[in-house]
């Protein structure tokens, strides 16, 4: 049964709970848990219970990026023959691939024992135990002397705890360490291998051990259930976490109209949705239909195991003007989609360049602005299942003779895809600048900029070109005014340069540097994005600089005139 506690857990309520500890920090559990029974392994393929961990990682909360690398907390010394290296779920979100690794584990042993993180027949993990260890001091402490992080820092309220429950299992004859996350995309790899001997574990215990009751770091709630294995798509996305938090932050505010996704105008983009429901077969085929701005997008012979699903996409290209749409998805031939409805959100960057620097300006007050980090991810992967029969011929004898019959059935391979993406940014002085060398040059000229992408992929119909660069400015602290840069070459392979300046006496592609500068490092900032797959989008943040070593001004001499 699932436990719904509040997130928002008061200290009083933390020092209420029986726990041989003593002290509490004011850490918050963003955690909940399900899971129940397990079902009778072989001698090649089982799990003891309380052969189990946690890996913790902290978590920068603003821009949600690891700032230590993960440590694995047990109470027992396991020994193990394979595991995946000590990769967080932030980590594999943004595209990490899963790769084995056969050096020695190691995890540290808390001298206060964990409770009991994985459920099993025998025994309920206690969501009030766990909440109440991973929120006190005496963890906390452990895990800023563990990470060399200071204690006050740790818990100011900048950064998170990500917590996900660590399965030490026997596979194959091989003991294994995994995450839930690191469990999905083992099993996806072996097109079902994992799931179809421990699932138990594997694809409901492990992955339900933790998730979240309130959407944080850029995962959801879990609202689906807690006591029935789930995907390798569910479990990817929304289980097998939990999150501590410090100081009550205050809620973000909420905008009057959410998108699901925001797209750019005349843009080529992928919109997606799971599948999942009993079981799709060419049998009993599955249909989606996306029905978007008046057109019909219509995706057959969707197929997907038992206890299963498939992600579905379609490819289509946004309007020329700004709105908010709304994208209707059907689906028929059994099973639901994750949604019935998506809300697209598609805006224009255009319009927004820097207004005509002058010979006159002045900003005395001008202070140096951070380098935006934008949401970045550089590769992405998914998978189609692909159907095939199994006969299994079976005779059927009669009073004269007799007939074969196939008694077979459906199975499922996994076939996987993948998308990644690179780039690079080269800033350098415009060459009508007279005294420029390299990359050094006076305020008050322009530069110029090129901004290469190159996108590899194994199922290009899924998966388009880079198609939209940005670029931000340090006079303008990286806000308020911003140049969308042209695409000059396209495909999979692309170029994008500065436009056309109106201000420039010869119309080159070019960007005024304010007169006012300070001498120094001169940086612009791009960010690269509009690489869709089915899994999102692909992104980068890019930069290069130039060096500014006085102004245009050094370059006038006023003099008499000779008779």
């Amino acid at each position: 049964m699932k436990r719904c506690l509040s997130i928002f857990l008061l200290l009083i309520l933390l020092l209420s709970m029986l726990l041989p500890v003593t002290a509490y920090a004011e850490g918050e559990g963003n955690i909940d848990n399900g899971g129940g029974g397990m079902g009778s392994g072989t001698n090649e393929n089982y799990w003891n219970g309380g052969d189990e961990g946690v890996r913790i990682t902290v978590v920068r909360a603003s821009d949600r990026i690891p700032v230590t690398a993960p440590i694995d907390f047990s109470n027992r010394t396991p020994s193990v023959t394979v595991h995946f290296g000590k990769v967080s779920k932030i980590t594999y979100t943004v595209g990490r691939a899963l790769s084995p690794v056969t050096t020695t584990y190691v995890c540290e042993k808390p001298d206060i024992a964990m409770p009991k993180v994985i459920s099993t027949s025998s025994g309920q993990a206690s969501i009030e135990q766990i909440k109440k260890y991973f929120c006190s001091e005496y963890m906390v402490m452990t895990i800023a002397q563990v990470t060399g992080m200071d204690y006050d820092v740790l818990t100011n309220g900048e950064y998170k705890l990500l917590l996900e429950p660590i399965a030490y299992l026997t596979f194959g004859g091989i003991k294994y360490a995994m995450t839930a996350t690191e469990a999905a995309l083992f099993d996806q790899q072996l097109n079902g291998g994992l799931r179809s001997k421990m699932v138990s574990l594997s694809h409901k215990n492990l992955p339900l051990a933790m998730f979240l009751e309130t959407p944080d770091l850029g995962y959801p709630a879990w609202d689906g259930s807690t006591t029935k294995a789930a995907s390798n798509a569910d479990i990817i996305s929304s289980l097998g976490i939990g999150i501590v938090r410090f100081n009550e932050a205050e809620p973000e505010p909420q905008e009057v109209t959410s998108a699901d996704y925001e797209y750019r105008v005349n843009t080529e983009v992928i919109t997606s949705v799971t599948v999942r429901g009993g079981q799709a077969d060419p049998d009993h085929p599955v249909t989606v239909r996306f029905t978007i701005d008046g057109q019909t997008y219509t995706v057959s012979n969707v197929y997907y195991p038992e206890g299963d699903s498939q992600l579905v996409w379609v490819r289509w290209s946004t309007p020329a003007t700004p709105q908010t749409m709304t994208i209707r998805v059907s689906v028929s031939g059994g099973g639901s989609a994750s949604q019935s409805t998506i809300t697209a959100r598609i805006v224009d960057l255009s319009g927004n360049d820097p207004p005509n620097p002058v010979a006159d300006d002045r900003n005395d007050a001008y202070s140096i602005a951070a380098v935006p980090n934008k949401a970045q991810k550089n590769s992405a992967s998914w998978g189609v299942w692909r159907p095939w029969w199994h006969a299994y011929w079976v005779w059927h004898r009669t009073d004269e003779d007799g007939y074969w019959c196939d008694h077979g059935w459906w199975e499922f391979d996994w076939l996987s895809y993948y998308a990644s993406i690179s780039a690079s940014m080269s800033t350098v002085p415009d060459t009508k600048a007279p005294t420029a060398y390299g990359k050094n040059m006076k305020s008050g000229y322009g530069i110029n900029q090129t901004v290469t992408a190159n996108v590899s992929t194994n199922q290009s119909s899924a998966v388009t070109d880079a198609m939209t660069a940005v670029t931000y400015f340090p006079e303008f602290r990286y806000e308020t005014y911003w140049r969308l840069l042209e695409r000059t070459q396209f495909g999979y392979s692309s170029k994008f340069e500065f436009a056309s300046n109106k201000y420039s006496t010869y119309k080159r592609r070019t960007h005024f540097t304010p007169i006012w500068f300070p001498d120094g490092s001169y940086m612009p900032y791009t960010w690269l994005i509009d690489c869709w797959t089915p899994t999102g989008m692909l992104s980068m943040n890019l930069t290069d600089s130039v060096t500014i070593r006085g102004s245009l001004w050094d370059d006038w001499h006023i003099a008499p005139v000779k008779p």
